[in-house]
């Protein structure tokens, strides 16, 4: 149980303890237990049963039921990205993995950010150089998601305790060896088309790093096209030969 959920059960457990403190206590509402009003009675255990069994329920739900997770295709921001890769952070397989993803996430908007605020500075918003760079880097950014995408769309092919059922340490004594051969190593061909991924948006990463100190070089450079940049090329090329990139 993650922490926003041990909290949501503790205020549950708190409010319906208040409640019950509040009706059957002598001299507020007037409703005793055991009293002489047979009413009275039948209503506080009334209330008493109708506590425990919310409190029961919705323990169930807050313990138990499994968060739903995101249809790939409706993410658009990148907080619906994280939302989405946020439920698979406690499986033990994919941890370091998720939280890679995680990472590279917060990093991409950053860099982001700061290359908008650095071609603010070199150059005004209707020239052609901010108008490319800009471009580019929307392009990039939309490359980066699709991998993202990717990732998810890998996990989201079998439920996520099923991936720590078939790790090397877990593994089912009930099924033949061959069998759980079989099934760990397509668990691991989808965890290489993840590793696949980040280490395609690590390289995104650093060409956005190297984009960003050409053009903090600009001053000192004879280049009268933006396209003729080498890091510009190098993610111009990048995009063409990436076959998961679509217009």
């Amino acid at each position: 149980m993650n922490g926003v959920r041990a909290i949501k059960l503790l205020g549950l457990i708190l409010g319906v303890v208040l409640l019950n403190i509040i009706v059957l206590s002598p001299g507020l509402l007037g409703v005793e237990i055991g009293g002489t009003s047979v009413f009275e009675t039948a209503l506080g255990v009334t209330l008493l049963f109708v506590s425990l069994l919310v409190v029961l329920y919705e323990s169930y739900i807050l313990l138990f039921k499994p968060s739903s997770i995101p249809a790939v295709k409706t993410l658009k921001s990148y907080e619906d990205y994280i939302a989405a890769l946020t439920q698979y952070k406690n499986v033990k397989v994919l941890k370091k993995d998720i939280a890679l993803a995680l990472d590279q996430i917060s990093r991409m908007e950053k860099k982001r950010s700061t290359l908008l605020d650095v071609l603010g500075q070199r150059f005004e918003s209707t020239e052609l150089s901010f108008k490319k760079f800009n471009a580019v880097s929307y392009e990039v950014a939309k490359l980066f998601y699709l991998n993202i995408r990717g990732i998810l769309n890998k996990l989201s092919v079998f439920d996520a305790s099923e991936f720590t059922l078939f790790s090397s340490q877990h593994r089912p004594s009930q099924f033949s060896d061959k069998l759980v051969q079989k099934k760990t190593a397509l668990y691991n061909e989808y965890l290489a088309y993840v590793t696949g991924y980040l280490g395609a948006n690590e390289e995104i990463l650093l060409k956005l790093d190297k984009l960003l100190l050409e053009i903090s070089l600009l001053d000192s450079t004879d280049y009268t096209d933006v396209e003729e940049m080498p890091c510009m090329k190098e993610i111009d090329e990048l995009i063409k030969q990436t076959k998961f990139y679509k217009q």
